[in-house]
């Protein structure tokens, strides 16, 4: 059986993302969630359904593939099932909703999982100035 739950998130890499999200909002009728500015980052989330996923821009993610961000009811035994498959996580990151792993398959796909430990993150992204962000010091993979 997988580790994996829903995806919650497509992670994807933004160029502009001010111009993006203006694009997903005004041409598709997105509705935006959030859009912020801090530690020298742009980041903004729309939804384009009632459903998952939403679409994360941001301009601190490189590559041209986006992170597919899956929701775990438990990160660490996610992470341990996904290393006995030959997967290295990583160091454990932060996102708003909760702690993540985030890894590259070996032809470039990027997967994460997350567990939602901090629900309502949307509302209090809504109205925010600033974020948090991790920085990865090893490059997890998957053989």
């Amino acid at each position: 059986m997988t580790p994996f739950g829903q995806l919650d998130f497509v992670y994807t890499p933004s160029r502009d993302v001010a111009s993006e999200l203006r694009h997903f909002v005004d041409e598709l009728g997105a509705d935006a969630v959030f859009a912020i500015e801090a530690f020298g980052a742009r980041v903004a989330m729309v939804r384009l359904g009632d459903a998952p996923p939403a679409v994360v821009l941001a301009d601190h993610v490189g590559g041209e593939r986006p992170i597919l961000v899956h929701r775990v009811d438990d990160l660490d035994e996610a992470a341990k099932r996904l290393a006995d498959r030959g997967c290295n996580p990583g160091p454990e990151l932060g996102m708003p909703y909760g702690p993540c792993y985030s890894f590259e398959l070996p032809g470039g796909h990027r997967i994460a999982i997350y567990e939602l430990t901090r629900p309502g993150a949307d509302e209090r992204l809504s109205g925010a100035s600033t974020s948090t962000s991790s920085s990865r010091s090893e490059r997890a993979s998957c053989r």
